[in-house]
């Protein structure tokens, strides 16, 4: 029973709680930007471009030859720069995409923090010895 219990006292420790939640977090914003750059900046970008797509640019370094009686064919080698091209591209987009969200966050955190310091402060609590002092002074005043 002790490792399942040194085991529990890990999964549940608040760090490991923690990286788990970052995790789930960081997938879903993962899906968020997956879909801003598909949906929303990959279009524009394919209108601009004139619906080039770089994945079909590639360089064969090794010629291939159909099947003969003695000989099995052999595919052709080709270097597929183009898509090192696309991964390079979207790398750029996704990375600024970032950018300006967490840019957006950033300020809207300052405005925040902003407004927090503005908001006054209240008054802190009248200390009892004072209140007690308060008390026999208008006790006194009475009598």
């Amino acid at each position: 029973m002790g490792l399942i219990k040194e085991f529990r006292d890990f999964a549940m420790r608040g760090n490991v709680v923690d990286m788990a939640v970052g995790i789930i977090i960081g997938a879903a914003f993962g899906t968020i930007v997956k879909t801003t750059v598909d949906k929303v900046i990959m279009p524009p970008i394919g209108v601009l471009t004139g619906g080039v797509d770089f994945a079909d640019l590639k360089l064969q370094i090794k010629a291939g030859t159909a099947a003969t009686d003695t000989a099995p064919a052999v595919e052709p080698v080709y270097i597929y720069y183009g898509e090192l091209i696309n991964a390079i591209i979207t790398f750029l987009i996704v990375a600024f995409v970032l950018f300006m969200i967490i840019k957006a966050m950033n300020k809207a955190k300052e405005q925040f923090e902003k407004e927090a310091v503005e908001a006054p402060a209240p008054p802190p609590a009248t200390p009892e010895d004072i209140l007690l002092l308060r008390e026999i002074r208008d006790a006194l005043k009475k009598g």
